[in-house]
């Protein structure tokens, strides 16, 4: 009896031809076992027609060493690791007459059982097979004898190469890794090994990445820099260098670390953009856009409590403001006629358009499609799945910018100039993705605004925007419009846009309620997801207080916090989880999750907390003093000292400069039920009368429908 082993790496789409030939199989005599590297129950055979198994090495039982081999194996070769793990598949294709490869990823581990097994034939599809079977071959004693000689030596050749190579790696990160760096002998020998004389530069690239990373691992950055700089020295490549430099300071990024070799990465990146940039566009964006992704990292700027960009922009941005294909993406282009004055014999066609978030747009839209000399279009241009590609891909804008012409600009053309044609006025929320795409090409005569919140200063998405056809740029306090213009020189100029600082559109007057007297004693966080909102600050204000009385406690409205983004994030999310442990049991902090009645939540608040590192304006703080919690305000760090921030947008007596500070306040102002009441009375009042949308609408008018 012929026996017939087929290796199948995934189900068949047409499980019929399978049968079929299972049948043909089984007619001329022939016993077939069917061996899957997929879930068996995907291919259900009758057992009279084939024996089918399923050979896949569970993850729960994989050892360390099958593990690596996978993690290190390409695709076809992961599915013969399975197989020769299992000892009746070993036991199936010594012992059988014909091996068949189902489909082109199991070609390479039928070939490896041919290899073991020298007299069985070997073949790719079920036809070959079938007619293989048909025509039984004969072979000459010595020519088989060859055959299985030329086999063995080639797995044995095989398999001392793989433990070589194997040997040599293991060697190597023994040799550079953590331990040895860690070691001044150890980095003494590496930093003058990794550039020593007639290395290829490939192979030092390698090393020097590893060196670096073992020495910052080890502690020791000053080491990790002078190992890099070392290398980089001797490779001759400028993309090389710069790959070098780069893969350093992602590492340390991911270690959340401010790489020390930061601008020389970004310089060496803008400086190969700088060569590219006549010849290859593309080459060049996407050496810029590397350098804007270490620029704009979230560790720098969002998972820790400072950021380079806000303490001292023009320094941490010089990199960029020295390169001329930098300089390019920002370049003004101009507009070929000026905005359009306001139409006077029909509506004013307004556009208001944002990218995915549009939490601050609902008063504004309501309000002008309520006016019956407004007519209003929303556009989100994540919405429509076919286009929504275009507005995610900041390295195709920067190759558009730098190449002048391409087929993403007419696409982006095509997509955007029936509403530039449409609109008297475009509104644009957020200054990232949708204020580029609009003012990538000449805006006609549409009046172009757009409102910059906090988030983009530290983002590369202003620097793509040609702000030469912006009319009118929009902040919402003034410290942002001192950190943006800082960041942004092209906001000031004779080619610059308006410059208006307008709060943010808030319906306060829902939030006032009658509080419960134990409010008293509650504080209130709105908003704790992210390492900026700095709730450990909370923590420590409610700790302070409950050395007095035990009675102070603490509620967290919203979303918990998100420690994915980063390990600086998760370092942080580590301690608060070691905070929260501690207090909850105790009753001292609430979880009031996140909500879609925040006034319901702020009822039983009765101080309300700001304890950022950074906010644009904090709409939870004035929505929860709107309430009659009484404000209690950090001096924000990426403001304090600076001509604006939390101390000139807020009353003197709401701030606090430390946790020490914030209790003594919240101390004093709620000794008393009547003092409590009177303060957070006081705190709405003003509020409402400053930021009220029945107040700030009028300059919303101003802005958007003129004088």
């Amino acid at each position: 009896m012929t026996t017939v082993l087929i290796v199948a790496a995934a189900a068949p789409k047409q499980p019929a031809v399978l049968i079929e030939a299972l049948e043909r199989f089984r007619s001329r005599g022939a016993r077939v076992t069917v061996a899957c590297f997929f879930d068996s129950e995907e291919l259900p055979v009758d057992p009279a027609l084939a024996e089918v198994r399923s050979f896949v090495v569970p993850a729960e039982k994989r050892d360390a060493r099958l593990r690596r081999a996978l993690g290190r194996a390409q695709a076809n070769r992961k599915i013969w690791l399975h197989a020769q793990r299992h000892a009746w598949l070993r036991q199936r294709f010594r012992s059988a007459d014909l091996l068949v490869a189902l489909d082109p990823r199991s070609v390479y581990t039928v070939w490896e059982m041919a290899q073991r097994n020298t007299r069985a034939g070997a073949h790719f599809g079920l036809v070959p097979a079938q007619r293989a079977l048909d025509a039984p071959r004969t072979e000459p004693v010595g020519k088989r004898l060859e055959r299985q000689v030329a086999a063995a030596a080639g797995i044995g050749t095989r398999g001392a190469k793989r433990a070589a190579v194997e040997t040599v790696r293991t060697t190597v990160q023994k040799a550079t890794g953590q331990r040895i760096m860690s070691n001044p002998a150890g980095a003494w020998f590496w930093s003058r090994a990794v550039a020593a004389p007639r290395v290829p530069d490939r192979l030092r690239s390698k090393l020097a990445v590893r060196l670096h990373d073992s020495a910052v691992k080890a502690g020791r950055p000053a080491v990790a820099a002078r190992t890099a700089a070392a290398a980089v020295s001797r490779i001759n490549s400028a993309a090389t260098r710069a790959d070098v430099l780069t893969k350093a300071a992602q590492g340390e990024l991911a270690l959340g670390h401010v790489p020390s070799g930061l601008h020389d990465a970004i310089r060496a990146q803008l400086a190969l953009a700088d060569a590219r940039r006549a010849k290859d566009p593309k080459k060049a964006a996407a050496a810029v856009s590397r350098a804007w992704s270490l620029a704009s990292n979230r560790v720098l700027h969002f998972d820790r409590l400072s950021s380079p960009m806000s303490d001292d922009p023009g320094a941490f941005l010089a990199p960029f403001r020295e390169s001329a294909a930098a300089r390019k993406l920002s370049e003004p282009r101009g507009r070929l006629a000026p905005a359009a004055p306001a139409p006077t014999d029909r509506p004013l066609r307004l556009l208001v358009t944002t990218l995915i978030n549009d939490n601050f747009l609902q008063e504004i839209l309501e309000r002008y499609r309520g006016m019956p000399n407004v007519e209003v279009r929303f556009l989100d241009l994540y919405e429509d799945p076919v286009t929504r590609p275009l507005a995610l891909s900041g390295s195709t804008v920067m190759e558009h910018l730098l190449g002048a012409e391409s087929t993403y600009g007419a696409k982006i053309e095509e997509w955007l100039r029936p509403h530039l044609d449409w609109a008297d006025t475009v509104f644009v929320d957020w200054c990232q993705a949708t204020a580029a795409l609009f003012t990538l090409h000449d805006p006609g005569t549409a009046r172009i605004i757009v409102r910059l919140h906090s988030f983009e200063a530290f983002n590369f998405w202003p620097h793509l925007v040609d702000f030469s056809r912006v009319d009118d740029v929009v902040f919402v306090s003034e410290h942002l419009r001192d950190l943006s213009t800082a960041v942004l020189p092209q906001l000031t100029g004779e080619r610059a846009p308006r410059l208006w600082v307008v709060d943010n559109a808030m319906d306060l007057q829902r939030y006032p309620r009658a509080k419960p007297a134990d409010a008293r004693f509650t504080l209130g966080l709105v908003g704790f997801s992210s390492v900026a909102k700095d709730p450990r600050w909370a923590i420590d204000v409610l700790r302070k207080l409950r050395e007095h009385d035990e009675r102070y406690t603490l509620t967290l409205i919203g979303s918990n916090f998100n420690n994915r983004t980063s390990k600086p994030a998760k370092d942080y999310g580590r301690l608060l989880a070691k905070d929260l442990a501690e207090l909850e049991p105790l009753g001292a902090v609430r979880r009031y999750g996140q909500t879609d009645d925040v006034p319901g939540a702020l009822q039983e608040v009765g101080v309300i907390l700001s304890t950022s590192v950074r906010e644009s304006f904090h709409c939870g703080l004035v929505e929860g003093a709107a309430s009659g919690a009484v404000p209690v305000v950090r001096d924000w760090p990426f403001f304090a000292g600076k001509p604006h921030g939390a101390r000139t947008l807020f009353p003197a007596d709401w701030m606090a400069d430390t946790p020490a500070e914030a209790a003594e306040r919240i101390l004093a102002v709620t000794a008393t039920e009547q003092a409590w009441v009177e303060a957070g009375r006081a705190a709405s009042e003003h509020v409402l009368k400053t930021w009220d949308w029945a107040v700030t609408q009028a300059d919303y008018d101003r802005l958007l429908l003129g004088d």
